[in-house]
């Protein structure tokens, strides 16, 4: 669905748009809301952002220190990062009426709470010995205080299969609930059900479904994440014929989603929060979300890259020095990159308000990434990176010269007056 999101958008954007704004011509401008700037052109820069680049690029060694320094200060708490499923005591403030509420049943009737499935299927003739297996492990569950009855027991109509529903003592998902799932997994099943000879077991449920997804989520992220990280380094590679421009953007692009995951950490890991974002904090952060972070941020950073570094190649390429190819790509752009950013803030903020913690989450730490990566990135860390590195930013090997090439949107740019 977001794929094919994206696909409609791109191609309005490059058939219906430019067919309206043809048509429209300069009545385009007749909705313009009164006291408003007006959008600058490249030929009349803003003074706010010239000011910055400037500022930036007499300084570029200490401002590269200094950004990188914060971004690396905000990423060192996901080193301690935590991943889980939210419970429906995390949804929002304990003192809704709905949990309250949910609290007490809990309490007066222990069966309603998350239960771990065990299944056992075998061949035939072992029903008696299943049954006894089974009252021995509900046994030991008991005297381990995992569960608490009353157990739920279930079986097929050819007697083949059953399952027997172990009311967790735990909230489901915490680490009490997690540590009993793997306490049955790993001792009392292999203790009962799997002394009997060909059975099959499990186990399922809630609980365990969660710690599986989450397994199955760290074990695939790194080939994502090397994925994601080798098809843009290929695609900046060509479209900028530079070795280091697609190395440095993968740099930049995980310091600004480690600092996200890190703001996450802080805020949600912990309890300082709660009553400034009405939730409840488990400790842990949705397992979905870094992946789907790291994902989302990694494509809006790329086109904050490829839009600011487009114009300062052409820039290049028309005859500036590196350093005012620099000021100039970054001055003509940030307008447009600091009001999308500013946009995107602003509606990832909304969704910071909501009540369910994994949406809360997640409009939290795009609004924080998108904002680095809007602010320190963009206008302090990449032209100080630039200015340094200088002539070095268009290095490609001679055995890479055979890359096709990869023709410009604009006619090279000419220096500013």
């Amino acid at each position: 669905m977001t794929i094919t999101v994206i696909v409609c958008a791109v191609a309005a954007s490059v058939t219906v748009l430019p067919g309206i704004l043809e048509l429209l011509g300069a009545r385009i401008d007749r909705g313009r809301i009164p006291f408003l700037p007006h959008l600058r052109d490249a030929a009349e820069p803003s003074r706010f952002w010239p000011a910055v680049v400037d500022r930036v690029l007499k300084r570029p060694v200490l401002s590269c220190v200094a950004a990188a320094g914060v971004l690396v200060a905000l990423a060192v708490p996901a080193f301690w990062l935590h991943v889980s499923k939210p419970g429906d005591n995390a949804l929002s403030s304990q003192s809704e009426p709905e949990l309250r509420t949910l609290a007490k049943v809990r309490a007066e009737f222990p069966a309603t709470a998350e239960p771990a499935i065990v299944v056992i299927a075998g061949p035939p003739g072992q029903q008696p010995a299943g049954l006894r297996a089974i009252k021995r492990l509900e046994a030991l569950a008991v005297a381990r205080r995992i569960a608490q009855p009353p157990f739920t027991l279930s079986g097929s109509f050819d007697d083949r299969a059953a399952s027997v529903e172990l009311p967790l003592t735990g909230a489901g998902n915490n680490a009490a609930s997690k540590g009993a799932v793997k306490l049955l997994r790993d001792e009392l099943v292999p203790q009962t059900l799997g002394r009997i000879p060909g059975a099959e077991t499990a186990v399922t449920g809630v609980t365990a479904e969660d710690i599986d997804f989450t397994r199955q989520m760290r074990h695939g992220l790194p080939y994502v994440l090397g994925f994601v990280l080798l098809l843009g380094f290929l695609l900046l590679l060509v479209a900028f014929r530079s070795i280091v421009v697609p190395l440095k953007a993968i740099v930049l692009n995980l310091l600004s989603v480690g600092a996200a995951y890190g703001v996450l950490v802080l805020v949600f890991q912990h309890h300082w929060a709660e009553g400034i974002l009405g939730f409840t904090s488990n400790g842990a952060i949705i397992s979905w979300l870094p992946l789907f972070l790291f994902v989302v941020l990694f494509g809006l950073s790329r086109d904050y890259h490829v839009f600011i570094l487009s114009r300062v190649r052409e820039a290049v390429d028309g005859g500036m020095k590196t350093d005012e190819a620099v000021r100039y790509g970054i001055t003509v752009t940030a307008g447009v990159v600091t009001s999308a950013a500013l946009v995107m803030v602003g509606v990832f903020s909304l969704f910071g308000s909501l009540s369910s913690v994994d949406v809360k989450e997640a409009g939290v730490g795009l609004a924080v990434a998108v904002l680095i990566d809007a602010t320190i990135v963009r206008a302090v860390l990449l032209p100080a990176s630039m200015k340094l590195l200088g002539e070095w930013n268009w290095y490609l090997p001679r055995w890479l010269e055979r890359l096709p090439r990869a023709a410009l949107e604009a006619p090279p740019a000419r220096e500013p007056v």
